[in-house]
């Protein structure tokens, strides 16, 4: 039988948010949608059957980090990435751009050539061009892929951010050469040109001319405020093509994807809700707290009364203080579990807000809140 062909429709709108639906063989993703991170193989501390229960119809995994460990013809040999760590969700993987720049504290950029850098975990040289960051990805079968892209750290240096914005287009043609002919798999390509409205336009005007499925928003979360991301995005909004997803990389908090949503975002990822999880760091729709406070060792309530699924509700912030107190696994599992509940949660409250035409009050309500 033929693979489903990659699809995205938009189903209603509130001003500039946006609920859709992505369709891939492997199933439809709700959007505003987020992806829990699978960096290197598995989102960390759950297993990959909870977080389907949590209403998760994507995750994301990271090229960088697969590519050193365990390496692509391992996952390649036994069918792709799906099959390595039992995920039947759809897959989206990063270019490795953002890791590059992040992780690699010996690396260089080549125009020909593509990144050359030294492994953080061994000091391993590696090249990655624009193709071998597509063969990458096609290896692992991921679903969606990115373009390879220039991420540059947050700098107020106009010539510098446009060279590397350029730079990025002319790989991102390289790339989708380099895909060629998937219909059933999708290319997103990476916005680039920091804080700078007029580079960013240009950045995806190249784009649109390029063609790809979906247009992702990179360069962020690199140490902006959150005042500066919304301006980046709302200098974008306009210019968006509305027939494509639109994808936030690397954002963020709950209150982030509120106001990105309200500037027609319609996909985000980012480690905050594992991260957090694992720190002692709760998420909740009356705020964060931070379990570990002594406060909450005589508090037998749950972190979320109303809380039914997967019976995170039987657990006291008692019970957890203590987990956490005590450096006991479970505590990290089970509070980085309730966390992406948790999001998965806002999500659907942000897609029933926006089909019933509320999602300004819903922002309103909880964008200083969260």
């Amino acid at each position: 039988m033929a693979l489903k062909n990659f699809a995205f429709k938009v189903l209603a709108s509130d001003k500039y948010a946006r609920c859709g639906l992505i369709e891939t063989h492997r199933g439809n993703i709700n959007t505003p949608a987020f992806m829990p991170v699978g960096t290197q193989a598995t989102v960390k501390a759950c297993k990959i059957e909870d977080i389907k229960k949590t209403g998760s119809e994507i995750i994301l995994g990271n090229t960088y980090h697969l590519m050193i460990r365990p390496g692509v013809e391992r996952i390649q040999r036994i069918g792709g990435l799906h099959q390595f760590m039992n995920c039947d969700l759809p897959i989206l993987t990063d270019s490795g751009g953002f890791q590059v720049m992040s992780l690699s504290k010996l690396n260089k950029i080549d125009k020909i050539k593509g990144a050359i850098f030294n492994s953080h975990v061994d000091g391993k040289k590696f090249y990655l061009s624009p193709e071998e960051s597509i063969r990458i990805q096609l290896g692992l079968n991921s679903d969606i892929v990115m373009i390879m892209d220039e991420c540059p750290k947050k700098t107020d240096d106009y010539n510098l951010i446009k060279e590397s914005m350029n730079l990025s287009l002319h790989w991102a043609e390289r790339s989708k050469k380099s895909f060629g002919k998937n219909p059933h798999k999708a290319l997103f390509g990476i916005i680039q040109g920091g804080l700078f409205k007029d580079l960013r336009i240009e950045s995806l005007t190249g784009l649109k001319k390029i063609g790809f499925d979906g247009y992702a928003v990179g360069g962020l979360a690199v140490g902006e405020t959150q005042k500066e991301m919304f301006t980046v995005l709302e200098g974008l909004k306009d210019f968006l093509p509305k027939d494509k997803p639109h994808y936030l990389m690397g954002v963020g908090t709950p209150s982030d994807i509120l106001g990105a949503v309200k500037r027609g975002i319609d996909m985000f990822d980012c480690v905050m809700p594992t991260r957090s999880g694992r720190t002692g760091l709760a998420f909740t729709w009356e705020g964060r707290l931070n379990i570990k406070n002594n406060k909450y060792q005589n508090d037998d309530s749950p972190l979320d009364a109303k809380c039914k699924n997967l019976d995170l509700n039987r657990y006291s912030k008692n019970y957890l203080n203590h987990l956490f107190n005590t450096n006991e696994i479970l505590g990290s599992m089970l509070l980085t579990l309730h966390n992406i509940n948790f999001y998965q949660e806002l999500m659907s409250a942000i897609r029933h807000n926006i089909m019933n035409g509320t999602f300004d009050d819903f922002h309103d309500k909880y964008i200083d809140k969260l």
